[in-house]
């Protein structure tokens, strides 16, 4: 098995977790917040679904600068948006691996303000790190959902609310 391949993997697996989480944000929430310093559901959910697309960042490139690139977040105003948003963002991640040369995850990726850098390291850590970012704000997703009583779907197995209703 090589690393590509396990990256292709956990990228489906986490796929099918992330999907059934973002398929049950309510529209009519989309501005609600638990905390004033938090995001919204709507920017939490949609930050979660461009992740997927991540992948493709950094097998085909070595940077991202937010000073030649800021950040733009789709402005998705519908649960058909945030599918959609989701599964081209999937689609191009899958892509991205499915492409991918072994020989590229040693190379350096670096993320940057300018002159300010956030991090620089090898391709593979970089990927790594967007399975990790899925993996915690797809959790505190969960957060947000259950504070407006809302029954969670497990990620790996049954949640809580699965296992009530067994």
């Amino acid at each position: 098995m090589t690393i590509i391949s396990l990256f292709q993997q956990h990228l489906q697996r986490e796929a099918i977790a992330t999907r059934k989480m973002l398929a049950i944000v309510p529209t009519d929430k989309f501005g609600w917040k638990p905390h004033e310093k938090s995001m919204t559901i709507k920017t939490l959910a949609t930050h979660i679904a461009d992740i997927f697309a991540w992948f493709d960042m950094v097998i085909n490139h070595d940077e991202l600068d937010f000073a030649k690139n800021p950040y733009q977040q789709d402005d998705i105003n519908s649960a058909e948006e945030l599918m959609a948003l989701f599964e081209k963002d999937l689609a191009k991640g899958t892509a991205a691996l499915a492409s991918a040369k072994e020989s590229t995850l040693p190379t350096t990726w670096t993320m940057r303000n300018g002159e300010q850098v956030y991090i620089s390291e090898p391709k593979a850590d970089v990927l790594w790190m967007c399975f990790g970012q899925i993996i915690h704000h797809r959790a505190q997703l969960g957060v947000f959902l259950r504070l407006l009583n809302i029954p969670i779907p497990g990620p790996y197995g049954p949640s809580a609310d699965e296992m009530a209703m067994m």
